[in-house]
């Protein structure tokens, strides 16, 4: 009998959550076949079989555990049954079988179904989980009108804007009690500790988005082609931030005790809201990359947030973080610093306004900017400076490339 413990997942983690098994007790598993889900603090993770034989379960579902703690036990004396490897390949077909004869016995099948749906069956787009998860909206409770029902944005929007509109649980009184994750613990404990223990002040400004737009419209399909990845805005605002970051030094650094550790370096962390919290994955050396290095790095560690496949150390370090509350519809926020970082740049909604124009009014669309910071650190120069020069680098793409106007590089003014 072999025993599966809890492996170390890294220097400061202590304890890890059973999320879920992914095989029953007395199941035989094959080795390095996965077993179980394992959440800590930073991540989700998962446990293999150390070698093959019949699966004892030892921890439940939702257990908190120790790094060392026995999670179950295989007993690879035990026999192989027939037939059991070539069960295990087609494990979704076998799964499929029964759902397609249980329509006959309408009146016993029908109530098991929907238990079981809320849980892993009903599809959502990242967007939508992610605002369900923050709302705490049932996804039963909201009708999909995407492709095979899938759930969309608007889906859930309208659902928290017009509650019990299907007429299920008309005004329910029922109350959910739900043990907190150790993610949502760690979010928790930081937000506060940022906010206690940082001189943490928010400046605003807006951009004009006119020549960003206009260039994704012109380049999206070439880009595409050329790159084998969409041109987004997280690319612009990435490289902008770099660049900024470089000229003013303090808001690229933090506080070590009475130290302060500059950075030469640009390691943007950006902000991700996962089906399980805000996760903040990391995109090393931003200021070496190209804008297609950037994009594809965006839409690597978004995947693994979505699929809860980040590691510690994909999340561990980071010298800037830029959030963006834009895609939920957020048109002003003062964001929240993560530290022990000592700025964050908060995106938000493109809205056409009426802006002044060479004396004309005229209809572009803006964004409103903020950056929150550590006044111990950064002065209100330094943050205001790092700010009006990220827009002027977003107004003028054509900046990102050598920081400068051309025409003055070329007269070296």
């Amino acid at each position: 009998m072999i025993d599966i413990k809890v492996p170390t997942v890294g220097e400061s983690i202590n304890e890890v959550t059973l999320v879920k098994w992914l095989k029953k007790d007395g199941d035989y598993v094959n080795r390095d076949e996965l077993l179980c889900e394992l959440e800590s603090e930073k991540a989700t993770f998962e446990l293999n079989a150390e070698q093959a034989g019949v699966l004892h379960i030892v921890a439940q579902e939702g257990a908190t555990l120790n790094i060392g703690d026995i999670a179950c036990k295989i007993d690879e004396t035990a026999a192989k049954p027939a037939g059991a490897a070539p069960a295990a390949a087609p494990a979704t077909p076998k799964a499929e079988a029964p759902k397609k004869e249980e329509p006959k016995p309408a009146a016993t099948a029908a109530p098991a179904a929907p238990k079981e749906a809320p849980q892993s069956d009903v599809k959502a787009t990242p967007v939508a989980q992610a605002i369900m998860s923050d709302k705490q909206v049932n996804p039963t409770e909201v009708k999909g009108t995407g492709s095979l029902g899938r759930i969309m944005k608007h889906d859930v929007l309208e659902a928290i804007s017009h509650p019990g509109k299907k007429g299920e649980g008309a005004f329910s009184r029922e109350k959910r009690l739900e043990k907190m994750s150790n993610l949502r613990k760690t979010i928790a404990r930081r937000l506060v500790e940022a906010k206690n223990s940082t001189a943490m002040l928010t400046t605003f400004n807006e951009v004009d988005m006119t020549r960003i737009m206009e260039t994704r419209k012109q380049y999206k399909d070439t880009f595409k082609d050329a790159h084998g990845v969409n041109l987004g805005f997280m690319s612009f605002f990435t490289k902008a931030c770099c660049v900024a970051l470089q000229e003013w030094p303090a808001v690229n650094a933090y506080i070590d005790g009475e130290n302060l550790v500059y950075h030469d370096y640009c390691d943007i962390s950006i902000a991700v809201s996962a089906p399980k919290g805000l996760v903040v994955p990391i995109i090393r050396n931003a200021e070496s990359l190209s804008m297609a290095e950037i994009e594809k790095k965006v839409v690597e560690l978004a995947g693994k947030a979505r699929d809860n496949k980040l590691t510690p150390e994909e999340m561990t370090g980071g010298t800037f973080t830029i959030t963006n509350g834009g895609v939920f519809g957020s048109l002003m926020s003062t964001p929240i610093i993560n530290i022990p970082q000592s700025a964050i740049l908060g995106m938000h909604k493109i809205q056409d306004r009426p802006v002044a124009i060479n004396g004309k009014v005229e209809i572009r669309p803006m964004m409103y900017l903020a950056v929150s910071y550590d006044h111990r650190i950064i002065d209100g120069r330094e943050s205001v400076g790092f700010l009006v020069r990220v827009k002027e680098l977003l107004e003028n793409p054509e900046l990102l490339l050598i920081g400068k106007d051309p025409v003055k590089a070329l007269l070296e003014l």
